[in-house]
């Protein structure tokens, strides 16, 4: 049996270098930097650029890399919780309600500003045109998701779109990004690259489906948020395709009561909650296929092992 490795030395040189960064001498910004930032999380982002990195043997500035993508994470969450007009991120009460609109959206701002000192480090063009290209299209994706709930413009295929810009790009600039830094370039850039997409897109059709299937103890937060905002996932897309009344309950954001209740049990009763843990599955697969043109190593294994948990995890 492989024995996978163990990350907690970087992730905690990782988390110190974070702590370090985020500093301010505004109380404000650092009271939302230390709930937020400072505050752990799964450090899934940081976690893929050190496996990814490591199954290459090393590339430079992996820790600049870690932390560019979390602080470009971290700025998305505090906007994306100011604009989904969220209750909590993490257990806690979200920023924007303790602060106000306008520091939590500014505090946004400086990580971003900390990104760019970063990335600046590894003296990379294409690394800051790749980290540009991101950052544009996680915009659009979140315009892309308003505007589909906006028009009730709901498919697979803009679910697709929005999954893929919202969060599998940033995956993908996770992995991929090792092999960039160390000038890496053909199948393995490529196979690296479409593992971070494709992990990706399983990982938000994991916490889409947990939203409504899951529980408020596991998650840290109430259940049913995207269908309060009138969002469309994988589950409700699906449902919608058997069941009319589930268009009018994402219409009127589940308000009546009793509705979050009717589409859990109408999931169960249908298969359509099993047949979204097969779609997971099978993209946690497919994931798993792209890292073939990989060499073999403890590495390359753990990123194989964080794919197919996309298949079971709870929150």
């Amino acid at each position: 049996m492989t024995v996978l490795p163990d990350l907690e030395a970087p992730l905690l040189r990782f988390e110190e270098a974070l702590s370090e960064l985020v500093q301010s001498d505004v109380l404000f910004v650092r009271l939302i930097h230390q709930d937020l930032v400072t505050a752990g999380g799964k450090r899934i982002r940081p976690r893929l650029v050190f496996l990814a990195s490591r199954a290459l043997g090393g590339a430079p500035f992996e820790m600049e890399l870690a932390l560019a993508v979390e602080l470009l994470h971290s700025a998305t969450l505090l906007h994306d919780d100011l604009i989904d007009d969220a209750e909590t991120r993490r257990g806690k009460e979200a920023a924007f309600r303790r602060y106000g609109n306008a520091v939590s959206v500014l505090s946004g701002d400086f990580l971003l500003s900390r990104l760019l000192h970063v990335i600046a480090k590894t003296g990379r063009m294409e690394l800051v045109e790749r980290f540009a290209q991101v950052a544009k299209t996680l915009s659009e994706g979140e315009v892309l998701q308003f505007q589909v709930t906006a028009l009730e413009d709901y498919s697979l295929e803009n679910y697709e779109r929005i999954i893929t810009a919202k969060t599998a790009v940033l995956m993908e600039l996770c992995t991929e990004g090792p092999a960039l830094l160390k000038g890496v370039d053909g199948e393995v850039r490529q196979a690296l690259a479409r593992f971070g997409l494709l992990y990706g897109q399983a990982f938000q059709m994991r916490d889409d489906y947990l939203d409504l299937m899951g529980t408020p103890e596991a998650l840290g937060k109430p259940v049913g948020g995207d269908v309060r905002e009138g969002k469309a996932t994988l589950i409700t897309l699906l449902l919608m395709e058997r069941f009319p009344e589930v268009r009018e309950v994402l219409r009127r954001k589940g308000r009546e009561p009793g509705d979050l209740e009717r589409l859990r049990a109408l999931a169960r009763e249908s298969g359509v909650a099993e047949e979204v843990e097969r779609v997971i599955r099978e993209r946690a697969h497919l994931a798993v296929e792209a890292l073939r043109p990989l060499p073999d190593s403890p590495y390359k294994e753990a990123l194989r092992s964080l794919a197919l948990k996309e298949a079971e995890r709870l929150a």
